[in-house]
């Protein structure tokens, strides 16, 4: 299938946002989360995807929630408590939505733009879901990316 270029819809980059009000530079950002400087910027630029586990790392130290950052709620639901991404809980939620919503595999691979053996791979834990894909489903099914990733237990987001 044919690679479809996502820049999540951000209007503001809430990241930038946040790291400009902690006072932090993108270098000392990058330094912090370990990734290169120029790929912050394309991030922060909407120039480049932002693979997960940076995105991950970025949101666990600006303490802000995926939700946020992506633009999906204007409220910060960031949770301390759930710092990591476990493959196998996403893998299990990304199943149980698309059960929830009587899609195959195929169907829901269609409609992000991707392969039924990478959703095979995603809902059996063996790869992490990635922000792009992950972002559609989210907006389109109206579930929280917190959630969707394990970071909270509330399966939408919040606006308020």
């Amino acid at each position: 299938m044919n690679s479809i270029t996502y820049n999540y819809e951000m209007k503001t980059n809430r990241i930038k946002e946040i790291r400009e009000k902690k006072g932090l530079t993108q270098k000392e950002l990058a330094k912090i989360v370990n990734i290169k400087a120029s790929n912050l910027s394309n991030y922060e630029n909407l120039k480049e995807n932002i693979p997960i586990i940076a995105f991950n790392n970025i949101c666990n130290y600006l303490e802000i929630s995926f939700d946020y950052a992506l633009n999906l709620s204007d409220k910060n639901n960031f949770e301390k408590n759930n710092l990591d991404l476990n493959k196998t809980l996403i893998g299990k939620r990304l199943k149980e939505l698309r059960e929830k919503n009587k899609l195959y595999q195929e169907t829901l691979a269609m409609e992000i733009g991707t392969s039924k053996s990478l959703i095979c791979e995603y809902e059996k834990g063996k790869k992490l879901l990635s922000l792009p894909y992950a972002y559609t489903i989210c907006k389109k099914y109206h579930i929280s990316a917190d959630y969707l990733y394990g970071k909270t237990d509330t399966n939408s987001y919040k606006n308020s």
